[in-house]
């Protein structure tokens, strides 16, 4: 009988497990029944690791966790009712020295800046080798951060990069009239300021002040670095 994913709890070894039983204690999290198992199944052949339960909803893992207090938990880091960081919150409420490594076929630096700041010490690849797993389980029960320095540096400067154009860009759109970014597309056309004001039924002057405030406000020195710039900022986007 296949189980639904709310009762993929089931499949854990006796509600009150051996506290004694030596091996790493590990919970797999996953809502893709065949994901789970594979995980299981692969993880359960190594001498050293004890899959103690399988869950495939947030709250059974969470409540899972909360009964079975697992060493380690290998979690996808999108399951189909719930954000995996959200659940590894409410995870580490329940076990405070509970390792947590996401398993994820997101590759986005906003997944693993989540997975971080919700106090992962892993974040791998579902592309990765069931022995590599292996050893990342290996390494999180020993304490070991997943991440490289210079990956986590690397992070949070992209983030920093990415928070600043934010700000630029938010800034940009709330100078740059509607009347103006008509223009701007215009510009991005190629056409030249009299064609720009007959295809808006506007003056030729009119059309030359609207490009000297665009090029005051986009910083530029040229209708072409202000059509690059705005480019940029996503101001010629429909």
């Amino acid at each position: 009988m296949i189980l639904p994913p709310r009762q993929w709890g089931l499949l854990m070894k006796g509600p009150y497990p051996d506290q004694d039983m030596a091996g790493i204690r590990l919970l797999v999290v996953d809502d893709h029944r065949m994901v789970a198992q594979g995980l299981e199944l692969g993880l359960s052949r190594e001498s050293d690791i004890e899959v103690v339960g399988v869950a495939g909803a947030a709250e059974t893992a969470i409540s899972m966790t909360a009964e079975l207090q697992p060493d380690v938990v290998l979690m996808d880091y999108h399951l189909g009712d719930a954000n995996g960081a959200a659940v590894a919150a409410a995870m580490r409420a329940a076990s405070s020295a509970l390792k947590i490594v996401f398993l994820s076929a997101d590759e986005s630096d906003e997944a693993l800046l989540a997975a971080v700041e919700a106090g992962a010490c892993g974040y791998l690849l579902k592309s990765e080798p069931i022995h590599q797993i292996a050893a990342s389980v290996r390494r999180a029960h020993e304490g070991e951060i997943l991440l490289s320095p210079a990956t986590l540096v690397a992070l949070m400067a992209r983030q920093r990069q990415r928070n600043r154009e934010k700000v630029e860009r938010d800034r940009a759109t709330a100078q740059i009239t509607a009347r103006e970014r008509e223009v701007l597309s215009l510009m991005s056309e190629g056409l030249d300021n009299k064609t720009i004001a007959q295809d808006m039924h506007i003056s030729l002057t009119t059309v030359r002040w609207y490009v000297q405030n665009i090029l005051e406000k986009l910083e530029s020195h040229s209708k072409l670095e202000a059509v690059a710039r705005a480019g940029e900022l996503g101001l010629l986007e429909r």
